[in-house]
């Protein structure tokens, strides 16, 4: 019987705010939410963000005086600083993006001047003049003639629309970060509220497990960007800056996993990342789903986390037509000028639309195999029993539509279908569109959506699109979905798409329910979808927990379900525990850097089995040869 992967734990960060204990899905519902949930998702937000701040005195604002109602004080300060806005980074601001301009000067004697040798370009024009000063400085003698330059300069942003996280909250000042990219110190952040808001202890997880039974799967779709990453190192040359031994190795892609393991986890199980523009993350859970379906593994992280918020890359996408820039807004509405209200506005999926915007996150989630899931008393969120990948065969350009989502979405409803029965397909579940907001995308993703449901007999199937509230994270963006889905069970409510103030009329919703408000929807499982450049398509199967528990008990039987509730009442007092002090703005990633350092000397090695010390199983070295063995001699 195989395995069924649940997930025990989820956690991470995006612009709607933390991912555990749904705080990030109560924000993009939070007018549907009775008084008291409102109170605790913006009393949580502003902890978060560095407005207020709760001790044994009470709620205080930022300058430690007294705060009486933090949710009703620092409401629209809240509401004005999550979410898509106005993009908030300084280089984004007047007097505009850095840069520089060409330009030639006429020299009519030589120029003199002194560097100190760290500054020295490797390479100079071969007519400059270099002499020794002392130990330290050199002087540099430039001829007369004429000199080509590049002056410092700034222009216009073309695109200021962005979905950045929280305004005041930094991944990086919560642990002992040095020089990290932003996607990582959001990894670190995202797998630390993972696990805390899990309940489970950690050391106390690995010590009852063989460490080849631990995976961690884990990246991002274009690798770390910013100045501490890759975008640094191909600046250092042209900016006169000298690259540092940092910014090569953490600007791989595969980066989020590897710091997982050597900071956060201390795995030395199967690792690695699956690369797939838009469906990253799913390609991620893929993985673990496999590993755990098999036996493989008994305990897989997965996750994502992208930072794509950086001039270059927003400029890249804007030249590729795939963004909401400022002028196409403008003609979209026929405005003149942009208002912070516009910008809360940029995207619009499934309506009249000019483009998508740029966001990061950080998601990840904790699964399990159901067997140790139910003897560890883990608290269950769903399952997800499978996901879907297929590529879309020859196109026209890569960024061009194809036919691999109408194949991924048909896999995954008829897995559903299987599994639950046809009136629960037509009836209990709903689907989280890619819904990037590009006139394209509204066509081509429509048509897949509208045709599957035709094909199975769904009439009003309720579709989400997150993407109107917190942009695309990229890599990350089907985690945002498979958060929000889980939010979704939790909670019975479906987000609406605020910005969808008509459907397009090139859109195909002859079946599908589009609502621009929150409404009630008591689901059994929802599909995420992505539909990615280059052809990389996916679609995930996430079942509620009222659907797993179902599932378990005709598993496992009914006292074995009845033996796990009981072990769950300690689980969920201690992830109580930890999303109190997390409302409360009280943050203490896990990272260990330089801790229980492993290189090779302290290991017990044997022929069928390694002892590694803080593990109390080895790592079994037998084979598992499906082939057979060869016993005869081989031919002379």
């Amino acid at each position: 019987m195989s395995h069924l992967p649940v997930i025990v734990g989820m956690g991470g960060i995006n612009p709607a705010g933390r991912t555990s204990g749904h705080q990030a899905f109560r924000r993009t519902v939070l007018d549907a939410l009775p008084a008291d949930q409102q109170r605790q998702t913006l009393e949580g937000l502003a902890a978060l963000m560095r407005l207020a701040e709760h001790s044994e005195n009470g709620w205080q604002d930022s300058t430690g005086q007294p705060l009486d109602d933090p949710a009703l004080t620092l409401r629209e300060q809240v509401l004005n600083h999550t979410l898509i806005r106005r993009n908030e980074d300084p280089r984004f601001l007047a007097p505009g993006l850095p840069a520089n301009r060409p330009a030639s000067m006429v020299l009519a004697e030589p120029l003199r001047f002194t560097l100190r040798r760290r500054q020295l370009p490797e390479h100079l024009p071969a007519h400059w003049q270099v002499k020794d000063i002392d130990a330290r400085e050199v002087e540099v003698t430039v001829p007369a003639g004429t000199l080509d330059v590049l002056l410092p300069d700034a222009h216009e942003p073309k695109v200021r629309a962005a979905a950045q996280l929280p305004s005041g909250f930094d991944p990086a000042s919560l642990y002992r970060s040095v020089h990290h990219p932003r996607g990582l110190s959001m990894a670190v952040f995202g797998a630390s509220d993972c696990l805390g808001a899990s309940g489970l202890s950690w050391e106390d997880l690995r010590q009852q497990l063989n460490p080849d039974h631990i995976a961690v799967y884990a990246g991002n779709s274009i690798g770390q960007l910013d100045d501490q990453g890759w975008g640094g190192l191909l600046k250092s040359l042209v900016s006169g800056q000298r690259a540092t031994s940092k910014q090569m190795p953490l600007g791989y892609g595969q980066m989020p996993a590897d710091f997982l393991n050597a900071y956060v986890l201390g795995s030395v199980g199967s690792t690695g990342a699956a690369l797939g523009a838009c469906a990253s993350f799913l390609y991620n859970l893929r993985l673990g789903i496999d590993d755990i379906r098999s036996g493989r593994r008994r305990v897989v992280m997965v996750g994502t986390s992208d930072a794509p918020i950086t001039p270059e890359i927003i400029e890249g996408f804007r030249a590729m037509g795939a963004l909401a820039d400022d002028t196409s807004l403008k003609a979209l509405d026929a405005l003149e000028l942009l208002t912070d209200a516009d910008y809360q506005r940029a995207c619009r999926p499934f309506a009249r639309n000019c483009g998508f915007t740029m966001a990061e996150a950080s998601q990840f989630v904790l699964l399990m195999d159901d067997a140790l899931a139910l003897e560890l008393g883990a608290d269950i969120l769903g399952a997800v029993p499978d996901v879907f990948v297929n590529a879309d065969g020859f196109k026209r350009s890569i960024s061009a539509p194809g036919i691999g989502n109408y194949i991924t979405l048909g896999k995954a409803v008829a897995l559903v279908k299987d599994m639950l029965g046809d009136k629960a397909l037509k009836e209990r579940t709903f689907l989280h569109a890619h819904g990037t907001s590009t006139p394209k995308n509204r066509v081509t993703e429509s048509h897949v959506l509208d045709e599957i449901a035709r094909a199975n007999g769904i009439s009003d199937w309720p579709i989400v699109a997150i993407k109107a509230f917190i942009g695309h994270s990229q890599g990350s963006a089907a985690g945002d979905q498979l958060a929000s889905a889980l939010g979704s069970f939790a909670h019975g409510l479906l987000p609406g798409i605020p910005t969808l103030d008509a459907v397009a009329n090139d859109v195909y919703a002859d079946r599908l329910r589009l609502s621009t408000t929150p409404h009630a929807f008591k689901a059994d499982a929802a599909f995420i979808n992505a539909k990615g450049f280059g052809g990389n398509n996916a679609t995930g199967v996430v079942l509620s927990p009222d659907v797993t528990e179902r599932l378990l008990t005709k598993r496992h039987g009914s006292v074995a379900i009845d033996a796990w509730k009981t072990r769950r009442e300690t689980v969920r007092a201690n992830a109580a525990a930890y999303l109190a002090q997390a409302d409360k703005g009280h943050f203490a990633p896990r990272y260990q850097f330089g801790e229980a350092v492993l290189e090779g000397p302290e290991l017990e090695i044997h022929a069928d089995r390694i002892h590694i010390p803080g593990y109390a199983q080895a790592v079994s070295l037998t084979a598992d040869n499906p082939f057979g063995q060869l016993n005869e001699e081989a031919p002379e």
